[in-house]
């Protein structure tokens, strides 16, 4: 019987085989297959979510610049957001906070230029409803949810560090 990498040692493994496959050649066919998947995924749904929004099939100035920066700039931003809430960093709710109005300021920027230009990017009014408007909804939904939580926990920060610092009144 060949020996095994499990715990205990002597567990009994009848028919075990070990491996024949490096951790790297794993990782790298695992790495591989995932890169391939979610580029077809995104392919296909882009062409998909343009039936609602034709802006992003002739990509438009206003829509690339809004995707853009939300790529270049909340992106990193979210993921350092990642961060600061789960190491409990003191700065975690005016990131989430600056992060979900810039996100809110976007989708506004979104919708009001599809109505100048006469809000008419839809293949019909299915597309219009379930990818537009629906799709769309998340990210004013929960941006502003976690607005307003964070302008809350912001607020309440500072009344007790207003009440710390003040001096007492002297009669």
């Amino acid at each position: 019987m060949e020996a095994h990498p499990y715990v205990p040692r002597d567990l009994h493994l009848p028919g075990y085989a070990p491996c024949f496959l490096s951790m790297s050649n794993i990782l790298s066919v695992f790495a591989s297959s995932s890169l391939l998947i979610v580029t077809l995924v995104w392919i296909f749904s882009g062409k998909e979510y343009s039936k609602g929004d034709s802006r992003y099939a002739g990509r438009d100035a206003g829509v690339v610049t809004v995707e853009g920066i939300t790529a270049v700039l909340e992106g990193p931003a979210s993921l350092l957001a990642v961060y600061a809430i789960a190491t409990g960093k003191s700065y975690s709710y005016i990131l989430q906070f600056a992060i979900s109005l810039g996100q809110l300021y976007g989708t506004a920027v979104y919708y009001i230029t599809a109505i100048l230009e006469g809000d008419n990017f839809s293949t019909n009014s299915f597309y219009y409803y379930a990818y537009y408007i629906g799709a769309n909804a998340s990210w004013i939904v929960i941006p502003l949810i976690i607005a307003i939580r964070c302008w809350r926990k912001i607020c309440a920060a500072f009344r007790v560090q207003g009440g710390q610092t003040k001096k007492p009144k002297v009669r």
